[in-house]
């Protein structure tokens, strides 16, 4: 059992808001910070226990945004290698369209392993494929999300554009709009959770503009509307969806966006790279937010984020490690490291900070999730803390603790807490075997493939 009130004392380092330095730590109770104190300065009552962080650098858990479990099966596979997004779509729509239940639950599990193991205490995933078998893929997902002991932001996803009415998606791969929005709303009957320090959250997202019907998507904003939940889709990754939208809806894909009544502060876009002046002055007015994806909008080779352009029009930025066929990891430290080094070839080292990437990572990751109690360390705040050591040789020499986390290229977590209980300990997730569960992964995986 976590002890009633623990104090982590004295950290190496810790992003904590500016206008406190937590140089003496912090005091957790009941699942939630309670004090943040100066060098030298006791908590103001006794606490059960305490954690020497001395050796630590403290985060805020850090949040992921855009995500699809399942790819984890599909990483690094020769065919799509060099491919860019819609060829390496129509590649895979294939096989992932033989996703089983259990390798769903595998996948699920691998990825939110690596999340954790990288500092990462909330996810949200992307979930479109139900495939015969697999209706009940999001009811796997919250079972593989519990028995990590993380938060999770699971969307119910959707294909109803198929390749015979001028969509992407192969036709045995879509469903039809009774049933998404039949299952959505079970769903969220089922398991959205509201409140400060909810567990299992619902979202709905149609997929693409190029793989749904313009009536999903304007269902799926009214059912969001009155069931008050967000709404999520990939938007403006590539000058090919530009060109499909133009094509088939004689709009830009913003304008697509708002004809289907999604332009809005329940909104958040996964990608959001060609946006032109006019655009993100909307997206910043309508308070929608973008999840950035660097190692995925690299590896596609789909284009920059315009993050500080984004920002300063008032949309919020979060980061997202994208699907695990475009990424191929589920690693937020390195995807935040990712996020500093690509946004600095845009607009330069002055205006690029590692605290900025960090923030990207943590509070404007929660802003995009609609989450005011997470993403931050203050009190009040859930404790949802991420904390690395600086002792590998990678960081022999390094000054600055907080800028050698990302400059250095810090990897993995020494240790993860969700909600004031250690879900990584020296390391290793709490509770899980990680030998066996990678070999029943690597098994699913050629499976699939076989």
């Amino acid at each position: 059992m976590p002890a009633d009130r623990l104090w982590i004392r004295s950290p190496l380092a810790i992003l904590s808001p500016s206008d406190r330095s937590a140089a003496g730590g912090l005091v957790i109770e009941g699942g939630r910070i309670v004090e943040l104190l100066d060098a030298g300065q006791a908590p103001a009552q006794p606490c059960d226990a305490s954690f020497d962080a001395r050796e630590h650098v403290v985060l805020p858990g850090l949040i992921n945004t855009h995500h699809h479990f399942y790819q984890t099966l599909t990483r690094a596979w020769a065919p799509v290698v060099n491919q860019p997004l819609f060829p390496w779509l129509k590649t895979l729509y294939p096989v992932w369209a033989r996703l089983t239940p259990d390798m769903l639950h595998l996948a699920s599990q691998v990825a939110l392993a690596e999340l954790l193991l990288s500092g990462c205490t909330t996810a949200a995933d992307h979930h479109y494929l139900f495939p015969d078998g697999l209706e009940a893929a999001i009811d796997i997902q919250v079972e593989a999300v519990r028995g990590l002991g993380m938060r999770a932001m699971l969307t119910r996803g959707s294909m109803s554009l198929g390749q015979r009415e001028g969509g992407l998606p192969p036709q045995h791969t879509v469903q039809d709009g009774e049933t998404i929005l039949e299952d959505s709303r079970r769903l969220i009957v089922r398991y959205h959770e509201r409140g400060e320090g909810a567990r299992i959250q619902i979202a709905l997202a149609p997929c693409s503009p190029f793989s749904v019907t313009r009536e999903i998507m304007q269902a799926s904003a009214g059912l969001a509307e009155r069931e008050d939940v967000r709404l999520h889709t990939h938007l403006a990754e590539t000058l090919d969806e530009e060109a499909f939208c133009l094509e088939r809806f004689g709009l830009r894909t913003v304008d697509y966006l708002d004809s289907v009544g999604w332009l809005g502060p329940r909104t958040w876009l996964a990608h959001g790279i060609h946006f032109n002046a006019e655009e993100i002055a909307r997206l910043g007015a309508a308070g929608t937010g973008v999840c950035h994806c660097p190692s995925s909008n690299m590896r596609l080779a789909s284009g920059i984020c315009p993050t500080v352009e984004l920002e300063a029009a008032g949309a919020p930025v979060g980061l997202g490690v994208d699907g695990s066929a475009s990424n191929d990891a589920s690693n937020m430290v390195l995807e935040a490291k990712q996020a500093l080094y690509l946004q600095r070839l845009r607009y330069g080292a002055e205006a690029i900070t590692p605290e900025r990437a960090l923030g990207w990572a943590t509070t404007g990751s929660a802003r995009l999730l609609g989450r005011d109690d997470i993403g931050e360390i203050a009190v009040g705040k859930q404790a949802d803390l991420a904390l690395f050591r600086l002792d590998g040789l990678r960081f022999s020499g390094s000054h600055d603790p907080l800028s050698a986390l990302l400059l250095c290229g810090a990897d993995r977590a020494d240790r993860v807490m969700v909600g004031g209980q250690w879900r990584v300990i020296d390391g290793q997730p709490e509770g899980l075997d990680l030998d066996a569960l990678i070999a029943r992964h690597r098994a699913a995986a050629k499976a699939l493939l076989g």
